[in-house]
């Protein structure tokens, strides 16, 4: 017996053109193709799905969905959930995009970003620099102290709710004109 989780999932044309321009966009940022068109289907559709659903659907090899959603799920992008008499696991995704943005932010800073302030912290602490380096060493110091200035703000600026955080990002070119610069 063929139950309501074992039908395919039709994309319209439009939904087709999100998700191949989502997986473009993920290879520009360092994201493998189909882990980025998996994360745009699974919002584009705004609900659960199967492997086999997702395979089928964007016609991606089994092992490559499998692998793709290991990593998803690395990334908190997505989570596993369960449909009464199925065994299978089914993967959503947040339709909020506001968490979305954070727990990308909040990945992309712990991965990237944050083993940056940490080297440079040790680099500076654990080396002596000659004389012909003290420029060298000051312009490090400087790069630490920017990251560091953005790692603060950054924390502070994802824990705001939406509403504030669409404010603060509207007003853009106003900020600069209020602090007089």
């Amino acid at each position: 017996m063929q139950t309501l989780t074992d039908e395919k999932i039709q994309l319209s044309e439009l939904g087709n053109q999100f998700i191949l321009h989502w997986g473009e966009m993920g290879t520009r940022w360092g994201i493998n193709r189909t882990v980025s068109q998996i994360h745009a289907f699974l919002y584009f559709i705004g609900k659960p799905a199967n492997a086999e659903q997702i395979a089928d659907t964007l016609q991606v090899a089994r092992s490559n969905v499998s692998n793709s959603l290991k990593e998803l799920q690395n990334w908190n992008l997505i989570r596993v959930t369960h449909m009464m008499g199925d065994r299978r696991d089914y993967f959503e995704t947040s339709l909020d995009i506001w968490e979305l943005f954070r727990t990308v932010i909040t990945e992309r800073k712990a991965r990237e970003f944050d083993p940056t302030v940490k080297f440079l912290q040790q680099y500076l602490e654990s080396n002596t620099f000659n004389q012909n380096e003290i420029a060298a060493r000051k312009r490090v110091e400087e790069m630490l102290a920017l990251m560091q200035t953005l790692s603060i703000w950054g924390d502070e600026m994802i824990k705001l709710k939406p509403e504030t955080l669409t404010k603060i990002m509207k007003y853009g070119a106003k900020i600069k004109t209020l602090l007089g610069n």
